[in-house]
């Protein structure tokens, strides 16, 4: 059995190159029979044709063998399946959130990291649900991927078998930076783990800007590094002249503490000229609002 990066990987590879294999095989028997009976019983050698007799004997053989194939593929795919759905008793819970267009994913000490961590050699169990519309969790290195929907808590678990880095990608089409709906999961050595866990997060109470950034998903189309995402960049947004549209026209403003209130609480009311007007409503508190824009102002 071919093993992987992660437990899944050897699963879903070994029932794929089975089917792939049985395929192959079955297809060279056919192709063969069939050049065997274009040469044996061409028009040239038999003018006239002749009433074949039936043979129970073949008739039973080409349909209980391929049941037989048909049913083994079966059983190894449901095994499989089995497997692959239910996870151990002693998996490590993750919380994720999908939402337009990033994943937030939480742990049980309510350590939240925009990046799957996990330790190697310990079954990881992911609780998923989506904020917004329908996504779909997709780690190709693992042969896992399952929907996340709103309102609902659906399921995937695995275990890492070596350390690296491996994608994570959004596959269901979820609005127009679906193709920016990308992650890592990040897996470490099990001590490198636990430092990691215990390690205070990136921001303090003092400072809860990034932290804010990134549960509530702005990151995910917003950068801090001068990139234009989905949005507009966040480097050096406070003071920066921006045209918006406003009921069908175009305004020139200088982009202040005010607007970034207001654009927060009804996105759509004006839109920065040359992106899409797709920010969705995010709820937030007047405290988290002056958190934020404060952090803003730091971001040069």
């Amino acid at each position: 059995m071919f093993l992987g990066p992660s437990n899944t990987t050897g699963k879903v590879d070994d029932a794929f190159i089975f089917i792939v294999v049985s395929s192959v095989i079955l297809l060279a028997a056919v192709t063969i029979c069939m050049v065997v009976f274009l040469a044996k019983y061409n028009r040239k050698k038999h003018p006239r044709p002749e009433q074949v007799k039936e043979s129970i004997l073949l008739e039973v053989i080409w349909t209980v063998i391929p049941t037989i194939l048909v049913m083994f593929m079966f059983y190894f795919g449901w095994v499989d399946f089995e497997y692959i759905r239910n996870p151990p008793e002693d998996a490590m819970t993750v919380h994720v959130t999908a939402r337009q267009w990033s994943w937030l994913f939480e742990y049980d000490n309510r350590k939240e990291s925009d990046v799957l961590n996990v330790p190697m050699g310990r079954p990881v169990k992911l609780l998923m649900t989506s904020a917004d519309v329908v996504h779909c969790l997709f780690i190709p290195a693992y042969r896992i991927k399952e929907d996340c929907v709103p309102g609902m808590t659906t399921h995937l678990w695995f275990t890492a078998n070596e350390s690296g880095t491996y994608d994570i990608f959004c596959t269901e089409y979820c609005g127009v930076g679906h193709s920016h709906m990308r992650s890592k999961v990040v897996v470490m050595r099990p001590e490198d783990f636990a430092a990691w866990r215990r390690s205070p997060p990136g921001n303090t109470v003092a400072d809860p800007g990034p932290k804010l950034l990134q549960s509530k998903g702005c990151l995910g189309c917003h950068s801090l590094d001068g990139t234009p995402k989905v949005g507009p960049t966040f480097k050096d947004l406070l003071g920066r002249k921006e045209t918006v549209i406003i009921a069908g026209g175009e305004k020139n403003i200088t982009v202040d503490g005010a607007f970034i209130r207001e654009h927060i609480l009804q996105p759509r009311s004006a839109t920065v000229k040359g992106f899409p007007p797709v920010m969705p409503t995010i709820p937030m508190t007047e405290e988290e609002l002056t958190a934020i824009v404060a952090y803003l102002e730091t971001v040069k």
